[in-house]
Parts: structure tokens; sequence; C-alpha cells
């Protein structure tokens, strides 16, 4: 194990960030650079190697987390960063955007603050990519089948990955202009440059993986003339169908989905447009919508110069430490800061939009809202609450319904659906039609990013028993795991 005494000689420490008045003015990620590996070491010996590590059933995929924190404690980077991509393809990922359920299910935390396991996560894959740790690892022998990808976010890329690896020709099938999905396009810059993607998607292409952008499939490719043409498919399309809010005015222009906003602030960041078309500058912003993808927009909202933003959510605000309710190891619902929220915005808990206001030109200009309780299971509204908020543009960030079946990809395949609106797979994540398999949000539903590679890898096992016969390939989790909460 690392140090004996770490978790008594050492408090928690995290990243630092930057200056909020230095942050705003950028893109850039919000951490300092380099503040990490001076403190690493001692963060990771406060890891106890439990004899049951339950930061192994918090994480889906598994991860070896003791092992790897006491190779950071030795400070053999090499060392721990084979431990990590034992498990994991994408460490710089999850370690930059998961929220870390490990840390939830820490054994210290049930007393003290819990380990840093993402910031120890993230100084190993960093370190590694600087000492060229971090190579190809292509097939030693094809195996002469052939494997479609469609979607290129985080459960695709996993699953093309260990596809590749195991001897098949993959291709990945991406229907925007640049591969990485909602990573690429749903992520800003300043929760993770898109540097980290770029060179991952290099080693992918030096292992032989090929990457087909700008093409949907059901639209551009017919999905059952896809079929004919590879020995297997693996949908990883993702739940791309945002939550819409019907309330009166919701026409007015001004008002979008958070995926209609957030892409082209990262198109701006690409070369690609020097304004976005949808911008905050100088407007009053109202983000509803009190998860990660509101935040994204907070922060985002920021950046474009807003003149005020404000973040409504539906539900109670959550207490800063668990409630009996929630008891160590779930992953608790806890009120919390992130960076977008230290840049300033007011943040509105226990209020439902009843309807917008529109200016003579058709533009939002208002947003009548009114405070809401639960009275028996039931979520009610407060009579004599109501009030209005300005709000010229405005940003929904509900979450997502489902896979996208405009398109024709589930009807062209002919998929079944499960009672959620999720294409329904077995135990192997073999959906209903022979050869084509489902992984991430397409068939959990919307979720994390661990959850999504765990999920790419366990149906590239799938795909690599159906084409092969067996399979080498780990599964760390079943298509009807979730996650440890209550």
């Amino acid at each position: 194990m690392a140090d004996p005494k770490g978790f008594l000689n050492h408090d928690r420490e995290v990243a630092k960030t930057r200056p909020v008045e230095e942050r705003v003015k950028d893109w850039n990620e919000v951490y300092q650079p380099g503040s990490l590996l001076p403190i690493i070491s001692k963060q990771a010996s406060r890891c106890m190697d439990c004899g049951i590590p339950f930061c192994h059933n918090g994480c889906p995929l598994g991860n070896l987390i003791p092992e790897w924190n006491d190779y950071a404690y030795r400070e053999d980077w090499s060392a721990a960063s084979e431990r990590l991509h034992a498990t994991n393809n994408f460490p710089e990922f999850t370690g930059r955007l998961c929220p870390a359920p490990c840390e939830s299910a820490c054994v210290l935390g049930i007393n003290q603050p819990a380990v840093t396991i993402k910031n120890v996560e993230v100084s190993i894959i960093d370190q590694a990519w600087d000492n060229g740790d971090v190579t190809p690892q292509p097939p030693e022998r094809l195996s002469g089948k052939t494997v479609a990808v469609i979607g290129s976010g985080p459960a695709g890329l996993a699953a093309a990955q260990q596809l590749t690896r195991a001897g098949h020709t993959v291709a990945v099938y991406e229907r925007a202009d640049r591969i990485g999905g909602l990573l690429r396009y749903g992520i800003p810059e300043f929760k993770m440059e898109k540097r980290h993607i770029n060179r991952r998607i290099e080693q992918m292409r030096a292992e032989g993986t090929k990457f087909r952008t700008e093409v949907e499939i059901g639209r551009d490719i017919d999905a059952a003339k896809l079929r004919k043409r590879y020995d297997a498919v693996v949908i990883a399309a993702g739940a791309t169908t945002s939550r819409d809010l019907p309330v009166p005015g919701r026409d007015l222009k001004g008002i979008h989905f958070a995926m209609e906003y957030l892409p082209l602030a990262n198109k701006v960041q690409e070369g690609d447009l020097t304004v976005a078309p949808i911008t905050a500058e100088g407007k009053h912003v109202v983000v509803i919508g009190g998860g990660d993808t509101g935040a994204d927009c907070v922060g985002t909202a920021h950046r474009q110069g807003a003149a005020s933003v404000t973040q409504l959510e539906i539900m109670p605000k959550p207490g800063e430490e668990r409630n009996p309710g929630q008891p160590w190891p779930t992953f608790p619902m806890l009120y919390k800061v992130t960076s977008a929220h230290e840049e300033g915005g007011e943040r509105v808990y226990s209020v439902s939009t009843t309807h917008f206001e529109g200016d003579e030109d058709g533009n939002v200009k208002a947003l009548h809202l009114i405070e809401v309780e639960f009275k028996d299971g039931k979520l009610e509204q407060k009579p004599g609450t109501e009030r209005v908020i300005p709000a010229e543009l405005v940003t929904l960030a509900m979450g997502f319904t489902g896979t996208d079946q405009e398109n024709g990809l589930v009807s062209q395949f002919g998929l079944e659906l499960d009672a959620r609106g999720n294409v329904a797979r077995d135990a192997d994540f073999a959906t209903n039609v022979p050869g084509v398999y489902v992984a991430g949000d397409a068939g959990r539903g919307q979720s994390l990013i661990v959850w999504a590679i765990a999920e790419g890898r366990s149906a590239a096992r799938g795909v690599d028993r159906f084409l092969t016969g067996a399979s080498a390939l780990p599964a760390p989790i079943k298509p009807t795991d979730r996650a440890l909460t209550v």
C-alpha cells in the first residue's frame, strides 16, 4: 500500500483553479497548470488500500484505484499508467469530466474527506502522455471481420478501440464534422480542451481504426444496407433527443436547447466560426436545468459576456452533507459548486416556468416562474409566489429523453425499444437484430461518461464473441447494472 499513515498525516487537497477574473476571459481549462503534481504524491498516500475497496464498486469500470494510487505515491508513473489503462481507455476524459462516484464510495469518506481519486487519475494520465507512455497498440493479427460503430462519443470510441485491438477492422461513423460526439461539441473547452480528444484519435488511427465524419446513418446511408456491408454493427449514437418545455411562449426567438447553444461556442474555439450565431453577449441569460449541462451553459454565458445569468432548478436545493437517506457508499445528491458557478450568476431552486413573454418582434424578453414544493410525493405550485425575471436568451438543459428516432436509424434497422424509449438489448448488449449491438446512452439512457466507456468495453466483448465464438475482452458491467444510489 502507500503510506500507512497517509490519511492521518495529510488533509484532502484538490487542484487549484485559476482566478475567476482571468479564466472568464479565455476558454482554456480552469485549473492552474502544474498545480497538481507537487501535491499528488501526498494525496495518493491517503488511500488506505482497504480490505474491501468500495471505490471499485462505485466505479462501473472497476478501476484498480488502490493499485495506481500506490504507484502515484511512489511516482512510478509508467506502472500507474499501465494499471489505469487496464480498465479505462480514456482516463484523461473521466479524470476531467466524471463526477467521481468512486470518491463517494471511498472508505475513507465514511468519516473523513475522501481521497482525491479524480485528481490522482488525471495526474497519472497527463504524466503518461508527457513521458511517452501512451503509444498505439495495434493488433498482432487481423481477424478478417469488419465492424461499424455508429457514434464517436465515449461509448463508441471505447468499443471501437477494444474491437480494433482484438484484430477486427473497425470503422466509426459520426454525423458531425469532427470525431468526439458530445465530448467534442457538448463539453465546453474550459472543462476539457479538445487536444485531449485529438491525440486519442491519432492513437486510434495508428492502431487501425477508421473514421468517417459527416455521415449520418439513417439519412446518408441506409441502416439496413450498412448491416449488410459489415459483419457486425455497434450503435453508440447516444440519447440526443433533448427534453422540451411545452409552455406558452416556447416558440419565441431566443429559446434554445442546450445542445443547440453549446456546440456553436465550441465551433468558435475550433476556428470554424468567428462569433457564435447564438451568443449571450450583453443579454440576460436564463438556464433551465440544474445539472452539469446547465452548468456548462452558465460557464459559456459568462465567457460570452452575459449581462446576467440565472439558473433555474425545479427540485429543492440539495444539502451540503450526506443525509441519512443517502448513506455511504451510495452516490449522494449534494449541493455542488462547479467552476462555472464560482464565476457568478444566481441559482434558484424549487421553481417552475409557467410561460415566456416576448417583445413585439417575437423575441423572448422575460420568463414567468412560480415556486413549487413536494406534497404527498407530488409537485405542486405555491400560489402567490409568481414572479418575472428578464430573459433575452434561454437555454433548456433538462436532460435527454432517448436516442434520435427521426433520422431513420431505429426504423431502418428494425430495432425494438424498451419501455423508456431506449434501444432494447440482451445480456451481451445485442439488439433484436442479429449482429447489431448497442452501447452507451442509446441503450442505457442518459448517463455518465464513465458508464459510457464501461458500456463500450462491455459491448465490444459481446461483438467479439459473436464474431469469433469466444472473447478475452473484459466486460465490466451488464446492461442491467445501475449506479450505486438510493
